[in-house]
């Protein structure tokens, strides 16, 4: 069903107006420096998976502190061009590396006892700068958190560190986790590594960018609109939206509140889709239990569903042809190579995906208690901020905070408390179709976003086009993210593959086999 006349006004009036402001915002921006190319991969070890690095330490056949070094060497190649890694840790890696060959060499079990007990002995492991790492800045780019250092470990960090990782650093986040692209005046703008021009997503961008430069092998995020998958999409890796409550989402900033707690993720982000598995079931800890991820997925006996978009909202725009086409060059691959029949199906209550997610983002707790306005979480320690009062700082260069957060609280701050009816019917017919479509053997191909990485600042007048992720959020479905090569500017190409709840086994499984087939993660510059 198309869209009406009232709908259609309604959408050209929404984007030219946001045009508007993009001319505007481009005369007070200062202009970006020209297109340069990141340093090529020359270290073989930057090539391998964390499952395979962790293979050859046990083995003695490569030391945990060449591997650390490495990846340092490597972060102080690329990390002058992308602002991805925002506190580093080098001396202590090392030292904690150096205690891993020791520990091998003293071991007496052999390298079975090792792999079941530190799975990930001597691996790097990079960290999002909003989970508690002990010892390193916890701010998610807030300025008036500045000097705010983490005294424990979040707990799917105190697991990875648990099962051998050795975390190199923290990693650039947008400001307070809410924003498509990393960006905050603590610690400035993070660059995608297959154009610097372009923007590696949000929040979780750090971890994207590192990640998609060579510079990380797997790395830790959190996402409760997008923000693992975008990054992973942006920059051409895997990433993993668990089922939400598998994964502790404690010790992060800013907390949630309201009902966000049903809709956040921690989650794996990794170059390699064979580390997604064994880092969601470390990740979990006791709750791993609850997914199947030692069932062996037989491809051939699942059901394949795939929309190719949203239907037409008023606030998305278009899914460009390339992501289109791509997702149809999936579809044929997996019907020629599988002999399976993959369903086109439309779901019309995709069109209000932002609605979706802006209305349940909003809605109190159990307790009738709202979620913390964004002006508060902006001004804490201590008071709220004006956003209007902001805005005007902006304009003159002197405001803490960014365009896109400064927008969000004045949004906030004129945006219609009660939730909306007809929307909530939405979601929940929405949400039964879904779980009635998928059940437990199913999976779905839907876009990862409208088009490939923007670039920098661009987000800002096609605010909403992460309703492709944020929708998946409120439905609380399983979503990997799988990278299918590179467009012909050589940019990351990929897609979200979705499941029902707690068969996250199902999409780590297609991560796999889209790997062979379409060639995962693709070194930037070599198309």
């Amino acid at each position: 069903m198309g869209l009406s006349r009232l709908e259609k006004a309604q959408t050209w009036l929404f984007r030219a107006a946001m045009s508007f402001f993009f001319m505007l915002f481009q005369f007070f921006s200062p202009r970006r420096p020209a297109k340069r190319n990141l340093p090529p991969v020359s270290n073989p070890l930057l090539l391998l998976s964390a499952t395979q690095l962790a293979k050859k330490i046990r083995r003695k056949e490569v030391s945990s502190v060449e591997v650390v070094q490495a990846y340092i060497d490597r972060i102080q190649e690329v990390n002058p061009f992308l602002n991805a890694v925002v506190k580093d840790r080098f001396a202590a890696a090392l030292q904690e590396a150096a205690q891993v060959d020791k520990l091998i060499e003293e071991e007496t079990g052999g390298e079975e006892v090792l792999e079941d007990r530190l799975p990930l002995l001597g691996v790097p492991l990079s960290v999002k700068e909003s989970f508690s790492l002990q010892g390193m800045p916890f701010t998610a780019g807030l300025m008036s958190r500045r000097g705010v250092v983490a005294s424990v470990d979040a707990p799917p960090v105190a697991l990875l560190k648990r099962a051998g990782a050795v975390p190199l650093g923290v990693t650039n986040t947008s400001e307070l986790c809410m924003w498509s692209e990393s960006h905050n005046h603590l610690y400035g703008i993070t660059c995608n590594p297959y154009d610097l021009e372009r923007i590696p997503g949000g929040s979780s961008g750090g971890e994207g960018s590192i990640l998609g430069a060579a510079a990380a092998v797997i790395g830790v995020g959190s996402d409760i609109g997008g923000s693992i998958r975008m990054p992973c999409f942006f920059n051409g890796i895997f990433g993993h939206k668990p089922t939400p409550g598998v994964v502790s989402c404690e010790n992060q900033y800013p907390p949630t509140s309201g009902r966000q707690e049903e809709y956040v993720s921690s989650g794996p982000m990794c170059r390699y889709a064979e580390d997604l598995l064994p880092m969601l079931r470390i990740m979990a800890g006791p709750n791993a239990d609850k997914l199947s991820l030692s069932t062996k997925v037989d491809l051939k006996k699942l059901r394949f569903f795939s929309i190719p978009h949203d239907g037409g909202s008023v606030y998305t725009h278009p899914v460009s042809k390339e992501l289109l086409d791509i997702q149809k060059q999936v579809v044929e691959h997996l019907e020629e190579d599988l002999g399976v029949k993959v369903q086109q199906v439309c779901l019309p209550e995709l069109r209000y995906g932002f609605q979706i997610w802006d209305t349940y983002m909003g809605l109190p707790d159990k307790d009738g208690k709202p979620p913390q306005a964004f002006a508060e979480l902006m001004g804490e320690p201590g008071r709220p901020v004006w956003p209007l009062w902001e805005l005007l700082k902006w304009m003159m260069g002197k405001s803490d905070h960014t365009m896109a957060a400064i927008l969000l609280a004045i949004v906030e701050m004129t945006h219609p408390s009660k939730a909306s009816p007809i929307i909530i019917q939405k979601k929940e017919k929405l949400q039964k179709d879904v779980e009635e479509l998928l059940g437990t053997d199913g999976v779905l191909l839907y876009p990862s976003h409208t088009r490939v990485a923007p670039k920098h600042h661009h987000p800002l007048f096609r605010a909403f086009d992460f309703a492709y992720t944020g929708v998946l959020n409120i439905l609380g479905l399983p979503v990997t993210q799988c990278p299918l090569g590179l467009s012909e500017e050589g940019l990351p190409l990929g897609v979200q593959v979705v499941a029902g709840k707690l068969q996250d086994h199902l999409t780590l499984a297609m991560a796999i086999y889209l790997e062979k087939a379409f060639g995962g993660w693709r070194e930037p510059g070599a198309n």
